[in-house]
């Protein structure tokens, strides 16, 4: 029963610490394509801009998700870590 659990326990720490990193990569990405949006270039389309602005949302939602996703495992990690301790 404890092999099982420490087995749980090592799966949800690496999705934990997974989607962070999936977060923060995405975020910088995000940032990147902020980046095009404001800064100046000769022939920049209206267009373009649109497209960049959509990307820096889409890239900037999903590492909330991926945020949101790495504290909820964090969240179920603190609490087997609670239960365990109060079975001791």
């Amino acid at each position: 029963m404890k092999n099982r659990q420490k087995q749980t326990v090592a799966l949800l720490r690496s999705k934990m610490i997974d989607f962070k990193y999936f977060a923060i990569t995405l975020l910088c990405v995000g940032s990147f394509f902020y980046l095009g949006t404001i800064l100046p270039t000769g022939d920049k389309a209206m267009i373009d801009t649109f497209v960049y602005m959509g990307a820096t949302i889409m890239f900037l939602g999903m590492s909330i998700v991926f945020f949101s996703l790495s504290k909820k495992y964090k969240k179920i990690l603190a609490e087997m870590d609670d239960q365990d301790s109060l079975q001791q």
